[in-house]
């Protein structure tokens, strides 16, 4: 690691990934999908379209992960 880097509070660091996960994430064109990638999101459009299961809350499953835990 760059040591200019290991030199910032890790709030700093932090913060840093984050602005540049957020450039990436703006730029989507740049990420092409692999072939294997868009076969998996067509199976599960796929799936979806067939049952149409929404899923789960996002608090519920975490609630069921803390319970485990």
């Amino acid at each position: 690691m760059n040591t200019k880097l290991q030199q910032l509070p890790v709030e700093e660091r932090i913060k840093l990934v984050e602005d540049l996960w957020d450039s990436i994430a703006t730029d989507q064109q740049a990420l092409r999908l692999t072939a294997k990638q868009r076969a998996e999101l067509d199976r599960r459009l796929d799936a979806y379209e067939i049952d149409k299961n929404q899923g789960r809350l996002t608090a519920d499953a975490v609630a069921d992960i803390r319970q485990k835990l």
